[in-house]
C-alpha cells in the first residue's frame, strides 16, 4: 500500500480521477481490488468510521486488506484511506493502524477551527509518511440531501486553508451530496475551476453517486484527480441480493447470498473507472 500522493501527480498530469471506492466489509474489499486490478487502475480504498467499527476496528481493516492484497497478487496501487474521519484521534488511529490516507473532516466548524484541527493531523501525519485529505464548505448528507443546503467552498477560503494546513488533497463543497440526489444537483463548476487555478493540491469531489456522466466528465476535464463512490455498490448490491432471494427463497448459505451481488458491484465499479479515465493508468 502507498499513500495517495504518488498516484495523485501521475492523475493531475494525465487529467484523469481517481476512483475512491468505500469499503463495508470483507467481500466489499475483494470484489474492489480484483476488479481495479483486472482493468489496472490504482484505487483508494474509503473507509468510514462506522464501516471500520462494523469490521471490528483499525487495525483489523489494516489487516484484512493487506493480506488480501497479498494473497490475491494485487500488483495495482492501492491506498487504504480513512473517510470522513471525525477527530484527531480517529486519525491518529488510522494512522497508527498502517492506514496510507486519512481524511480529517472538521468542515463544520468556523475556518480558523477547521485549520486548527487540520494541522494538528497534518503534522502527525507527514512524519508517517501518511497523506491528508480535508473538507472546506459544507457537503450535505442524506438527511438534508438538497444542493441548496450546501455551503459551497468560498475560493479565498481554500487558498488559506491549504497554505496554512499543508493538507495534500482537498475536497471543496461544489454542489454535491453524499447519497442519492433529493433536490436538483447543482455543481458550481466556475468555483471549481477558480479553486482548481489557486491551490497546488489535487481536488476531490465528494458525492460521486448519482452524478450523470456528462458532469463527471466535464469535473474530470476542469481537474477533479479523485471521486468518491460509495451508495451507488450497496444500491446495486441491495438489488442484486434482493432479486437473488426472491427467487431462491430457500437458500440460507450466508455465502451464496452476499455473493450474489459481487456482478453487481463489479459492474458499478467498471463503468466509474471507464468514466473517470482511469483505466490501465496503473
Amino acid at each position: 500500500m502507498i499513500n495517495s500522493n504518488e498516484i495523485f501527480k501521475k492523475a493531475v498530469i494525465e487529467k484523469y480521477a481517481i476512483p475512491q471506492f468505500n469499503i463495508t466489509n470483507l467481500e466489499w474489499i475483494k470484489y474492489i481490488l480484483e476488479k481495479c486490478e483486472e482493468l489496472k487502475s490504482p484505487v483508494i480504498l474509503g473507509a468510514s468510521e462506522g464501516a471500520i467499527k462494523y469490521m471490528g476496528g483499525y487495525n483489523v481493516v489494516y489487516s484484512i486488506v493487506n493480506a488480501m492484497i497479498k494473497d490475491l497478487n494485487i500488483r495495482i496501487p492501492v491506498v487504504l484511506h480513512l473517510d470522513h474521519g471525525t477527530s484527531v484521534d480517529s486519525c491518529k488511529k488510522a494512522i497508527d493502524a498502517g492506514f496510507t490516507s486519512v481524511m480529517i473532516d472538521s468542515s463544520k466548524n468556523i475556518l480558523e477551527e477547521n485549520i486548527r484541527i487540520t494541522k494538528e493531523v497534518v503534522e502527525y501525519a507527514l512524519k508517517r509518511n501518511v497523506s491528508i485529505e480535508a473538507e472546506v464548505g459544507s457537503i450535505g448528507g442524506i438527511e438534508d440531501n438538497i444542493s441548496a443546503n450546501i455551503r459551497y467552498a468560498d475560493v479565498n477560503e481554500c487558498i488559506k486553508f491549504v497554505e496554512e494546513t499543508g493538507v495534500t488533497s482537498l475536497a471543496p463543497a461544489l454542489g454535491t451530496v453524499h447519497g442519492f440526489y433529493k433536490g436538483e444537483l447543482n455543481i458550481d463548476f466556475e468555483r471549481m475551476k477558480k479553486i482548481k487555478e489557486s491551490v497546488k493540491v489535487p481536488l476531490v469531489l465528494h458525492g460521486g453517486t448519482g452524478v450523470n456522466d456528462y458532469l463527471i466528465k466535464e469535473s474530470v476535464n476542469i481537474g477533479i484527480s479523485k471521486i468518491n463512490i460509495d451508495t451507488e455498490l450497496k444500491s446495486a448490491w441491495n438489488e442484486a441480493v434482493r432479486n437473488f432471494i426472491g427467487v431462491n427463497k430457500t437458500e440460507y448459505d450466508p455465502r451464496k447470498i452476499i455473493s450474489s451481488g459481487e456482478e453487481a458491484i463489479k459492474n458499478v465499479i467498471d463503468k466509474k473507472i471507464n468514466l473517470f479515465g482511469s483505466k490501465n493508468k496503473a
